[in-house]
């Protein structure tokens, strides 16, 4: 019953397995880049956040928002981790929000949020690592999720660096060859080129790292506190063993008696 049973299950995994790759596409094509953050013990690379931050804010916030991301948590631990001045200085010299109190629009200030940007009818950001986790199979079980990550910056990354050049029109629509979108063409043009920013820390700027920095960033903000959720389930997983080997021990030492009395009543 039980070789039946086993039989069966991995039988319906790799039919789930199969079903997903079919319906993601065989065109797709996902690199699994090595993150800090990947794995149960990673954690963000600060400086690598700063300069995604940086790619994110001349670059991507000409068409995207970040609408769900307080500017106040760009200070935090565990993400950037501006000082309270740079922080402050930051919203204020780069974004204007809209005031309804004073009718009217004003710089930003920490407690604000980055605006939604809907002028180009582009898609938010905020949650964009998120909506894209999860493309590691075997699909559904979590194992190559908890290893690898959770897939979104991979993605991201991966769509980023995917454009081949090539150039269709649809409807009016120009449409750009894109080895990791779904179906393989996407109506936004490549976004970046490469060189694109400079650094503050001379690091490298060719297209390859530009893009793993703003994936991160982009992680950040969907997980920005991803490393405090990391730690917490450490402790908890170490204090539940903890726990088990000491009800165990109790349990033995509890009923020690009672079985030693029956083997010589026997």
């Amino acid at each position: 019953m039980f070789k039946k049973l086993s039989i069966a299950a991995i039988t319906a995994l790799t039919l789930t397995s199969g079903a997903f790759a079919a319906g993601g596409g065989d065109e797709q094509h996902i690199e699994n880049i090595d993150f800090s953050f990947d794995g149960p013990f990673g954690k963000y690379d600060q400086n690598q956040l700063q300069r995604g931050l940086q790619v994110y804010t001349e670059v991507c916030a000409a068409c995207h928002g970040l609408q769900y991301v307080p500017f106040r948590t760009l200070a935090d631990e565990g993400g950037p981790h501006l000082s309270e001045d740079q922080m402050r200085a930051y919203a204020e010299q780069n974004f204007e929000v809209y005031d309804e109190d004073l009718e009217d629009t004003r710089p930003a200030k920490p407690v604000d949020h980055f605006p939604a940007n809907t002028d180009a009818g582009a898609p938010d950001l905020s949650m964009m690592a998120k909506a894209r986790a999860g493309f590691h199979g075997p699909y559904g079980t979590g194992i190559n999720q908890l290893l690898k990550g959770m897939g979104g910056p991979d993605y991201i990354a991966s769509l980023l660096l995917g454009y081949t050049g090539e150039e269709k029109e649809e409807a009016g629509v120009t449409l750009y060859a894109n080895t990791a979108f779904p179906g393989g063409w996407i109506s936004m043009a490549p976004p970046l080129a490469g060189e694109d920013v400079e650094y503050a820390d001379h690091h490298s700027n060719d297209l390859h790292h530009i893009s793993e920095d703003v994936s991160a960033f982009l992680m950040w903000t969907a997980e920005p506190k991803m490393m405090a959720r990391k730690q917490a389930g450490f402790v908890s997983v170490l204090f539940l063993t903890v726990l088990s080997v000491l009800l165990y021990l109790t349990n033995k030492k509890i009923w020690a008696p009672v079985k030693g009395k029956g083997r010589k009543e026997n």
